[in-house]
């Protein structure tokens, strides 16, 4: 899955916590915030103002606009590698989010699970 298309899936599942999300969809979802973020953060800075650490205005909506579709594509993501989208609550701990970085880069299974059939990529 490439950039636009891994954007353009996250953004129109964006409230589905079912199903599956490769690697490159969740990935490039995690690229495309943190970009956003320092493209919102310097708009902030630069034409509006506002000193860089301090949240502004763009970012401010950049990243309330971004929390559901993260937590859902965070959550089909640890179902491809059939977890529940729960344990993404770990993020809370120190340690636990060392352990959903591993199950992040972890490939997802090549089989059907219990949140659904693998992920199949157009060629």
């Amino acid at each position: 899955m490439d950039f636009q298309t891994s954007i353009r899936t996250c953004l129109n599942k964006y409230a589905v916590f079912s199903g599956r999300a490769s690697r490159s969809e969740f990935w490039f979802f995690v690229l495309f915030g943190t970009l956003g973020g320092i493209i919102a953060a310097i708009i902030d800075t630069m034409i509006l103002g506002y000193p860089f650490e301090e949240e502004g205005p763009i970012n401010l909506i950049f990243s309330v606009a971004l929390i559901i579709p993260s937590i859902s594509v965070t959550a089909r993501r640890l179902h491809d590698i059939n977890r529940s989208g729960w344990w993404q609550l770990l993020w809370f701990t120190i340690i636990g989010g060392i352990l959903l970085i591993i199950w992040h880069v972890t490939k997802g299974e090549n089989k059907k699970n219990r949140f659904g059939p693998p992920i199949k990529f157009k060629k």
